[in-house]
């Protein structure tokens, strides 16, 4: 019996997968970059003394037109040297500017709060956000701008880590398969996820929708963002697998801080839709008929568990290639077992204790 339940799981997880690649795969509209818009990139640095200057210093080397670009850095309540920091690397960068925010007003707070005002005093018709943790291409602003046709007013993109051992490439598939998931039902219109290191909107929508002054407080303000677009339900949303809007991150270096992470993602995620819920749903069924299997031990399992594994390569692999990197077996081989552990354990984590850590504050 249970072999025939965790068979029509893992098969239901299999068309699942065929409908996300389908939807990566879709033909999206690419437009010739000709009259440049001027756009804004915004960045909050909340105590990010070790990663924002190499953050800024790749940030300068984005190949845009001078006269057509700012980067706003927001030193949000830093504690550390991070202000300095700004203030010595951009003295003499004039496409540069740094502000420190006001408090929050009502629930605008945090990151929230931070990039509300900075899209405020941004000049830019595209905003484009990451994190001072990132290293962005330096194609990233010309590709991201040339998928904003007319109907499009949000564009996300995958972003990778760096991997110098198996706990740090671990996270970076799991960021590539939760992004190409999210990718792929973006561009069949039913959005549940995008992440705000490697994000981008028409500011003329994102006032539109209130900015986030008007929105719910959210611990994935991102999310919340992209959902508010998404019911306006008059503009595109679109997730293309380009190498050049390719951001590569810094991994958590260590367990707790992977743990709030996961939990933060999972808190924000208990805002999806149908779409979102039923994606979760059938891959923690899935996952928890894996971690059975010891106490069926049959042949027939361990078939469904290599199939389950098979289908999760086949998915992943073509996305790797097609953003022209090369997915390490070994580092795959341990996201399987680090991805049956958190998905199957992370409901119960959210469901008796919603505090989230993050960045030194708690929400």
């Amino acid at each position: 019996m249970f072999e025939i339940i965790f068979l029509a799981a893992v098969s239901l997880y299999f068309i699942q997968t065929v409908i996300f690649t389908i939807g990566l795969n879709k033909s999206l509209e690419k437009l010739p970059v000709k009259d440049l818009p001027f756009i804004s990139v915004i960045v909050s640095a909340r105590n990010e003394e070790d990663n924002i200057l190499n953050c800024m210093t790749a940030l300068d080397k984005l190949e845009y037109p001078e006269d057509r670009i700012e980067i706003i850095i927001v030193n949000d309540e830093s504690e550390d040297e991070t202000r300095n920091i700004i203030a010595s690397y951009i003295k003499d960068k004039p496409k540069f500017v740094t502000i420190i925010p006001n408090k929050g007003e009502g629930h605008l707070k945090g990151k929230a709060n931070a990039i509300d005002q900075a899209v405020k005093i941004s000049k830019g018709e595209i905003i484009l956000t990451t994190d001072a943790d990132c290293l962005p291409n330096p194609q990233w602003v010309k590709t991201v701008v040339s998928y904003f046709s007319n109907d499009v007013a949000m564009v996300s993109g995958h972003t990778s880590q760096f991997e110098r051992n198996s706990f740090e490439g671990m996270q970076s598939v799991d960021f590539i398969y939760l992004l190409s998931v999210a990718g792929g039902v973006m561009n069949l219109d039913k959005p549940m996820s995008c992440i705000g290191n490697n994000m981008s909107y028409r500011k003329s929508v994102y006032n539109e929708v209130g900015g986030y002054q008007s929105l719910k407080f959210s611990v994935t303000e991102d999310f919340a963002l992209l959902m508010a677009i998404h019911k306006l339900g008059k503009y595109k949303i679109i997730h293309p697998t380009d190498p050049g809007m390719l951001v590569k991150s810094k991994p958590c270096k260590n367990i707790k801080s992977l743990y709030n992470q996961k939990k933060r993602w999972g808190v924000g995620g208990l805002q999806s839709e149908l779409a979102g819920f039923t994606v979760m749903t059938l891959g923690w069924i899935s996952n928890a008929g894996i971690l059975l299997i010891p106490f069926f031990l049959s042949t027939e399992s361990f078939y469904i568990l290599l199939f389950k594994i098979a289908t999760d390569y086949y998915f992943l692999n073509p996305v790797y290639r097609k953003l022209k990197m090369k997915l390490n077996l070994k580092h795959f081989l341990v996201f399987e077992i680090y991805f049956v552990i958190y998905v199957f354990v992370l409901p119960f984590i959210v469901l008796f204790n919603k505090k989230v850590s993050w960045k030194g504050r708690e929400y």
